[in-house]
């Protein structure tokens, strides 16, 4: 069927004509199409019923067949007006069947009030070709109702408050052209409700308290042309709900307060344009919302205050444009953004949340989880893999950065380690020198432990043991002395008490090994125990601080050896000391 010409002329010929059932009408109606150059690209015939003719079959209560039919000006309200009936009185039809016909009107096709009894009701292919199309207030019964392919070429199309009651109802591969598609306080039934590659042309398409009821709904690579996309307020049943690579074009669109109920909603691969998209208050009881590999455009993306407790939502690969992303307020059972782009100001404050997963997003801007109005009660967040490019306003404390990262069940320790190095940079471009120190010793803990588990890894007894050893050493004087040059007041506490380790060495060695193993003052020169402490704590420190007056002398091999020993400490330990004041200061 054609749907692409610029003007057309219908001929009523005094010729008899029979449709491909074997229907026989008197007259013949002569159907051309023209482009815009008016050269004709398209005829063809179909039988031409005159409305009277239908309203009087109404009138017996007959089953209404006008398959490849051409109706004029057929309006409900015109036929309720001539029998003297209420104009909101509905009209009973039994079955109505217009499959290929064309409905032409100067003003409107009105089936306003109709109520379907039975069914099926079949516009398989029909054609509206001007003027406006009304179906508001119309009930369809429990049968199944067909509008696949069916072309409304130009005006307002109308389904207001209607009520398809069960069956399924479908619209795939519609066409509606340029005018308002009014679905609004619109109740479908349990059936599947179908628009799958409908394409919904310029103007706005209204399905404000739209309600879905149970069963799929599947908007399936559906266009939607300039205009807002309104579905505010609607409700939807149990059942999977399908906008998988749908285009919603450049206009507004907006699912704020929408109840999703049950299942799964699917806007995966999906194509939005340059205007604001609100989900703001929508529900998802439980299931999950997808947004896989969906493109954004340049508009703000408002996610607030959902009611998803126990529903994911997954925007996975997603492609934002410049457009604000929030999510403040929301509840989720969890949030992932995996291997996406955040291009702008991405507020993830959420009041709940299981699980946020950052894995391999590229941040250029802000991410704001730092809690401000209430607590974000966020259980584990995934940094690994991410390209940090701009910033994360996140609080060790009130976010509870440690326990977010430690907590998360199937990431490893080399994982865990990149996650806080890359908070350890981000704290340090934010200035938060602090809990850049609580970042950085987390990493280098947990970098051990990596390292640690690849050396383990093939690796015989032997080498085990000493791969455990230089493991121990490490932790000693690394993170034990020092916390990695991140607390001087450490670094001290840890001279100190080795410093008096070396002393109480020096103590014991002429116990042991008799008293010329320093030059200590001997029998002729006797000293109290007091006297022997004193001295030796002193010969110590001249010895940790290699200081050296000269006064004292190892005179043992293995005095001599241990006083090189400490000295070497003192060295390390003073520079690791002056390394850790440096960086404390100096930021």
């Amino acid at each position: 069927m054609i749907s692409n010409f610029y003007s057309y002329k219908v001929k009523v010929r005094n010729k008899p004509f029979v449709t491909s059932g074997g229907r026989q009408f008197e007259n013949t109606a002569a159907v051309a199409f023209y482009d815009d150059k008016q050269k004709e690209i398209a005829y063809l015939e179909l039988g031409y019923v005159d409305p009277e003719d239908v309203y009087r079959q109404m009138d017996e209560g007959l089953d209404i067949n006008i398959d490849q039919c051409y109706v004029e000006n057929f309006s409900l309200s015109s036929y309720r007006q001539s029998r003297g009936k209420a104009k909101d009185e509905p009209v009973k039809i039994h079955s109505f069947s217009a499959c290929e016909s064309f409905f032409d009107a100067r003003v409107i096709t009105d089936f306003s009030f109709c109520h379907f009894l039975q069914g099926p009701v079949n516009f398989h292919q029909a054609f509206f070709l001007n003027g406006e199309v009304s179906f508001s207030n119309c009930s369809f019964g429990t049968c199944d109702v067909d509008f696949s392919y069916a072309i409304f070429k130009n005006g307002n199309v109308d389904f207001s408050k209607a009520f398809f009651e069960g069956g399924n109802l479908s619209f795939k591969n519609t066409i509606f052209g340029q005018g308002t598609k009014n679905f609004q306080y619109t109740r479908f039934g349990k059936g599947e409700k179908n628009f799958t590659n409908a394409e919904f042309g310029e103007g706005d398409s209204i399905f404000i308290n739209a309600d879905f009821n149970d069963g799929d709904v599947s908007f399936k690579i559906a266009r939607f042309g300039k205009g807002n996309i309104d579905f505010r307020f609607s409700r939807f049943g149990e059942g999977n709900i399908n906008f998988e690579r749908t285009d919603f074009s450049e206009g507004k669109v907006d699912f704020s307060k929408v109840d999703f109920s049950r299942g799964k909603v699917s806007y995966n691969r999906a194509v939005f344009g340059s205007g604001e998209i609100n989900f703001e208050g929508a529900s998802l009881k439980e299931g999950k919302i997808s947004f896989m590999n969906t493109v954004f455009g340049d508009g703000d993306l408002n996610f607030e205050y959902l009611e998803f407790d126990r529903a994911d939502a997954i925007l996975d690969k997603a492609r934002y444009g410049n457009g604000k992303i929030s999510f403040y307020g929301s509840k989720l059972h969890s949030l992932s953004m995996k291997n996406s782009v955040l291009n702008n100001y991405t507020d993830l404050r959420v009041a709940k949340c299981d699980s946020i997963d950052l894995s391999g997003t590229v941040v250029r801007d802000l991410v704001d989880i730092k809690p401000q109005d209430f607590p974000v009660e966020v259980q584990q967040i995934y940094f690994t893999g991410m390209c940090l490019l701009g910033r994360i306003y996140i609080d060790w404390v009130r976010n509870r950065v440690e326990k977010i990262i430690l907590s998360q069940p199937h990431t490893s320790c080399r994982e865990k380690s990149e996650q806080f190095r890359i908070l350890k940079q981000n704290f340090n471009v934010n200035g938060n020198y602090e809990e850049e120190d609580k970042a950085y010793v987390l990493f280098k803990r947990y970098e051990a432990k990596a390292n640690l588990q690849d050396s383990l890894k093939e690796a015989s007894w032997i080498q085990k043991g000493i791969v455990y050893l230089s493991y121990f050493i490490r932790w000693l004087f690394y993170d034990k002395m020092g916390k990695y040059a991140t607390d001087p007041l450490r670094v001290l506490t840890s001279v100190f008490y080795t410093y008096l380790f070396f002393s109480l060495l020096h103590y014991l060695l002429p116990f042991i090994f008799g008293p010329e193993c320093y030059n200590f003052p001997s029998a002729e020169h006797p000293m109290n125990e007091l006297t022997r402490l004193g001295v030796t704590l002193y010969y110590s420190a001249i010895t940790f601080f290699t200081v050296g007056y000269g006064e004292f002398l190892p005179l043992h091999g293995l005095s001599r050896a241990l006083a090189g020993i400490e000295a070497f400490f003192g060295v390390f330990m003073m520079s690791y000391f002056t390394v850790a004041f440096a960086r404390k200061i100096l930021r």
